[in-house]
């Protein structure tokens, strides 16, 4: 019986990793050794992307939030505090949007965060 050799799956194996490669500098997008650790390396860096992705929007969405507190004489912590307590359940994301696309409503939710806390 004829022995069965592994080059078909090894081609197919090294194309998907100069696929992903492609577009890279260099050799890094030609040769298979070095586009493996140049694919490696950026699934790295996609990773820990995604991750501070979801950082970097709080930090905007709390820096929106806090500046329209200050505009209403308040500070984000205390704000965050009476509306917790005032039984409020929105989310900082709609809460920045709030703050940029209607001012008037995210006056209200200062003043029913002031009411809250006294």
């Amino acid at each position: 019986m004829a022995r069965i050799k592994g080059a078909l799956m090894t081609r197919k194996r090294r194309n998907k990793t100069l696929k992903l490669a492609k577009g890279y500098y260099g050799s890094k997008s030609k040769l298979f050794k070095t586009a493996k650790q140049a694919v490696m390396k950026s699934g790295n860096y996609a990773y820990i992307g995604r991750k501070q992705k979801k950082r970097e929007f709080r930090q905007l969405w709390i820096a929106r939030i806090s500046a329209g507190c200050k505009a209403n004489g308040m500070n984000y912590s205390t704000f965050m505090n009476g509306l917790k307590k005032a039984g409020v359940t929105l989310n900082r994301k709609m809460l920045s949007e709030i703050a940029i696309a209607d001012p008037a409503a995210f006056t209200a939710l200062t003043e029913q965060a002031k009411n809250a806390l006294k």
